[in-house]
């Protein structure tokens, strides 16, 4: 694999001198409750050592223990000090962790004797960017030996990096090393920037500069030997610019995974991409990274846009941007470039996506239609924007989702209380108007409305489910003069009732879609063609996929369906008919009873099914599958379905149920009655089972009909 020389390389760091073998004295390490006999003045440092993170700030990392010194209490525009009782300097260090701004005699701390600053040290952020991680830093005062001092920590400094963080200070005889930055420069040249990742190993904040801005910001556990995989960052948009590549605190003893950083037109792993061992066949999963929600459903001219919550740099949660992936039947996915990335305002947290047909926004430069994307500017979750709070924003693409501009007057909706997130946005036809639905916190879900995208009016709220709104209308039994809106969060819990355009008035419910394990924050696809008319929902898979690359994946896609049942309008979700673009090889079963100890599939094995039947349960106590040893239970005399430690109600009818199953290496979705129960189930089948099994016990099941199909991969 061919590697770029870097053109030049620059380290700053201090090495200081080992230790003696006096032990160290410890001055405070903060963790009490309150700040004992130090004497505190102003309201920066709050009542007492805080426990890590404070409100609407960005992690906190490297303190030790459970508390420290953080004067962001009440954001960077609170002030004070805080001073220690006096105390004699017995050793020849004193030695402390500490992090945030870097604002000399403003933001600080310092060394008094006589009531004069002998010494002084601030954190190291003096520009957006940086990270809220504190690092071992020292003064030399044996010069000072025997005199008495205190310990004055001072924030005095208003807005960006306007605060302090300390902990664990000590006097010793060993010198500690002092850290900063190491920047790498180079000449782009290839397609990708390669990256070794250990999980577990310390967060690295990575930025990279073109031009002197700040295009690429982002923490990755930076492997130091043996990585467990590589990422990339994908850099073929600024081909032949000269670049910087710059680590935050540069640790000389573990420079090896920076060192190894380096450009080309492949990545590491790439020939197997797709095959990996725990890789989804049937479902959509990033090919590096995490990912967890379901962004920006939209489809247009052909083709199906997901975008998602991605991690593009590491297994967990973080870096929160979209991912972006197209299809034309569902099944077959193209992953395209990351389309929207952390800015100024913060991550790209959940968000929906238009097609702005009347061009109400004016974006629109060409004879392409104008996709518009919606979405949570995250604030203070990203190291660039840590003064920030949650807003939402918009960026669009005038050319079918392949490049995308943030509009440069964001965010289009300020703040409008807590974590206010994830909106939804449709476009709602009786008043010719775009309505958002918005997560506002603590339960409540607000309605929004504009003509233009870009700016907004409160309607009304409701209080009903947590994060990831969705909102749609359905017809009940098909009937298209009978309509219900249905409003719905992550867990998938809906409302079924009326939507006028400014508030939702709900009829019943909340009731649950599902029955699964694993799903979570959904969304359906806006713009589809009103001859196809179906409302097809994509939910995020919670399945951990250990020792791989990538983590998590997006649920099959399902048509959702209202239907009169004697508990009321109720959805139904059924696998999309192009799951029979993936069909292989069949095995029919039909008018069959079924014994005891009988497996009418006994012949089949394989890895990939889709399964359906109907069943007559008769006089047996059970029916059901096992499926490479997971098994899926019918309980007759409880007339209830179970898989995987998960159950639902499950009703016969004249005796019968009809049971839909999906089965993947890391799951099971399970359809009961034609889609009126709906249990997905995330697992890792085993490795070593291709068994296919369907049984009766206590009793015989006529077998009515059964299909089973071995499926191709949709990567294939």
């Amino acid at each position: 694999m061919e590697k770029l020389l870097l053109s030049c390389l620059i380290i700053t760091f201090t090495c200081l001198a080992p230790a003696t073998a006096q032990e160290d004295i410890l001055i405070t390490d903060f963790e009490s409750r309150d700040y004992g006999d130090w004497k505190v003045t102003g309201e920066a440092f709050g009542p007492g050592p805080a426990r890590g993170t404070l409100p609407s700030q960005m992690e906190v990392a490297g303190f030790e223990g459970k508390r420290l010194v953080n004067s962001f209490y009440n954001g960077d525009d609170t002030t004070g000090t805080l001073t220690s009782p006096p105390f004699e300097i017995k050793r020849k260090n004193i030695n402390f962790l500490i992090g945030g701004g870097k604002n000399p005699g403003r933001s600080c701390i310092n060394l008094l004797v006589e009531g004069k600053v002998a010494r002084t040290a601030t954190g190291s952020n003096d520009r957006p960017g940086g990270s809220e991680e504190l690092a071992w830093h020292g003064w030399d005062v044996s010069e000072l030996s025997g005199r008495n001092a205190r310990i004055q920590i001072v924030d005095n400094s208003t807005g960006g990096w306007g605060h302090i963080n300390v902990d664990h200070i000590i006097q010793s005889n060993k010198k500690v090393e002092v850290l900063t930055d190491k920047t790498r420069k180079f000449l782009l040249q290839k397609k990708y920037l390669n990256f070794p990742v250990k999980n577990g190993a310390k967060k690295r904040l990575i930025h990279l500069i073109i031009d002197n801005k700040i295009v690429r910001e982002f923490q990755i556990e930076l492997a130091l030997d043996d990585p467990d995989f590589w990422v990339f960052l994908d850099i073929a948009a600024f081909k032949g610019k000269k670049a910087a590549l710059r680590i935050d605190k540069y640790d000389p003893a573990g420079t090896k995974g920076f060192d190894s950083v380096y450009q080309a037109d492949t990545y590491i792993g790439e020939e197997n991409v797709y095959r990996e061992k725990l890789r989804p066949q049937l479902h959509f999963k990033s090919k590096r990274g995490w990912n967890n929600d379901s962004n920006g459903m939209v489809y247009y001219d052909g083709e199906y846009h997901l975008f998602y919550q991605h991690n593009p740099y590491g297994w967990n949660w973080g870096n929160m941007t979209w991912g972006h992936a197209v299809s034309t039947d569902m099944m077959h996915w193209k992953e395209l470039v990351d389309a929207i990335h952390p800015d100024r305002l913060g991550t790209i947290f959940s968000g929906s996506a238009v097609v702005d047909i009347n061009n109400t926004a004016g974006f629109q430069t060409g004879d392409e239609k104008v996709i518009v994307c919606i979405y949570t500017s995250a604030g203070g979750t990203n190291p660039m924007s840590k003064d920030q709070p949650f807003t939402q924003s918009i960026a669009y693409s005038n050319n079918r989702g392949r490049t995308w501009t943030v509009y440069k007057n964001n965010p289009v909706l300020g703040h409008i209380n807590g974590g206010n997130r994830d909106p939804k946005v449709i476009w709602h036809t009786p008043t010719a108007q775009w309505v958002m639905a918005l997560y506002l916190d603590d339960r409540d879900m607000g309605f929004f409305t504009s003509k233009d995208l870009k700016s907004w009016e409160f309607q009304s709220k409701i209080k009903c489910f947590h994060e990831c709104p969705e909102l749609f209308a359905l017809p009940v039994d098909g009937d298209k003069n009978n309509e219900k809106w249905i409003l719905y969060g992550g867990s998938g819990e809906y409302l079924v009732g009326h939507f006028d355009g400014r508030q939702f008035v709900s009829e019943a419910g909340p009731i649950p879609l599902h029955h699964g394990n694993c799903f979570y924050a959904s969304q359906t696809f806006s713009n589809i063609p009103v001859e196809d008319g179906r409302r097809i929902q994509i939910a995020w898979g919670r399945v951990a996929m250990t020792g791989m690359p990538f983590n998590q994946m997006m649920l099959f896609p399902v048509t959702l369906t209202l239907h009169t049942t004697e508990k009321g309008p109720r959805m139904f979700a059924q696998p999309v008919r192009e799951v029979e673009k993936l069909h292989k090889k069949q095995w029919r079963r039909k008018n069959k009873t079924l014994k005891p100890g009988e497996n009418l599939l006994s012949d089949v094995s394989g890895e990939l099914f889709h399964i359906r039947t109907e069943l007559k349960v008769g006089d047996a106590r059970q029916a059901g599958f096992v499926i490479r040893d997971i098994p899926v239970i019918y309980d007759v005399q409880k007339q209830q379905l179970s898989c995987h430690g998960k159950t639902a109600s499950l009703k016969s009818v004249d005796g019968k149920i009809r049971l839909e199953l999906l089965v993947d290496r890391t799951s099971i979705e399970i359809f009961g009655n034609d889609g009126g129960i709906y249990i997905p189930i995330g697992v890792i089948l085993a490795d070593n089972s291709k068994s296919l099994e369907i049984f009766t016990k206590g009793g015989n099941t006529d077998v009515k009909s059964l299909e089973v199909y071995e499926l191709n991969s949709a990567w294939k």
